[in-house]
């Protein structure tokens, strides 16, 4: 199984509301996935995710579809960073544990 970590720095908090639309419109699109187990949390400008999916093509096929690939498209717009990290492991980490591995993660700087 596969375990994605995200971070994502807001550029302001006023992004914050482009942050909310395009995550409503992922989390609709992930409901029609396989994805075993997600959980989120946020404050301010700061914001995660950590998702954990069966295998890899399920992974990627959701990455590269749909409203998640549309708010790829446009995240240069709401970020000035973002880091992803992706790990095999069969449950989610506590936050603590996440945050952590996130330091080790592919960062996009905006």
């Amino acid at each position: 199984m596969k375990v994605t970590l995200t971070s994502l720095e807001l550029k302001g908090p006023m992004k914050f509301f482009a942050l909310s639309a395009a995550a409503f419109k992922i989390m609709k699109q992930m409901k029609t996935t396989g994805h075993l187990a997600f959980k989120k949390r946020g404050i301010w400008t700061t914001h995660y995710t950590m998702s954990l999916w069966p295998n890899e093509e399920s992974l990627k096929a959701f990455a590269r579809s749909g409203a998640h690939l549309e708010a790829m498209k446009r995240s240069k717009d709401i970020a000035k960073e973002i880091r992803t990290f992706t790990y095999d492991a069969d449950e989610l980490p506590n936050w603590k544990k996440a945050k952590e591995l996130l330091k080790q993660a592919k960062v996009l700087r905006y």
